[in-house]
C-alpha cells in the first residue's frame, strides 16, 4: 500500500515552532490586549480539543503567545508632532497619501494602516515630523502629518 493513502496519526511530526523575534517587544495597549485575548483564546481551546495533531498545533501558538506576552513592553502614548511608536503618520508618496499607525510586530497590518516598527518603513519614518522629507528605497517621502 502506498504511504499517501495512510492515515495520519498522533506520531506524525509536530508543527513547527513560530519563530520569536529577539529583543524588546514593544507594544501598544490595544496590542497587548490582542496577545493577552490571544492567549485566553489558545487555552479555552486546548480545554476542550481532543484531536492530537489540533492540540500540538494549539499547543505549539500557545508557546510563541505566552513569550511574547511574557515579554511585552506596553509604550508610553507618543507625544509631540515627531513620528514614534504608536504615532499616526501621514506622508505622500509618489503623489499618493497613505496613513500608517507605528505600532508592535504582533499587531501589525499593513492593509488596516497598522505598520510594525521593525519594517523598513516605520524605520525612515521615525523620528520625521511634518513637512520633513524622507529617503525611501530610492524614492523621497514627505511627511504632512502626526498625530498622537
Amino acid at each position: 500500500m502506498s504511504r499517501a493513502f495512510v492515515k495520519e496519526t498522533a506520531n506524525a511530526a509536530p508543527p513547527p515552532e513560530r519563530m520569536v523575534t529577539e529583543g524588546p517587544n514593544p507594544v501598544t495597549e490595544a496590542g497587548h490586549a490582542q496577545i493577552v485575548a490571544e492567549v485566553a483564546r489558545l487555552e479555552a481551546a486546548l480545554g476542550v480539543e481532543s484531536n492530537v495533531l489540533l492540540r500540538e498545533t494549539l499547543e505549539r501558538d500557545l508557546r510563541y503567545w505566552a513569550v511574547r506576552k511574557a515579554s511585552a513592553e506596553v509604550q508610553p502614548p507618543p507625544a509631540g508632532d515627531v513620528a514614534a511608536f504608536g504615532a499616526k503618520v501621514t506622508f505622500t508618496r509618489a503623489g499618493r497619501r497613505q496613513t500608517y499607525r507605528i505600532v508592535g510586530e504582533d499587531e501589525a497590518d499593513p492593509a488596516k494602516g497598522l505598520l510594525n516598527v521593525r519594517s523598513p518603513l516605520a524605520a525612515a519614518l521615525l523620528g520625521a515630523g511634518p513637512g520633513d522629507i524622507v529617503d525611501f528605497q530610492g524614492g523621497e517621502l514627505e511627511v504632512t502629518a502626526v498625530e498622537s
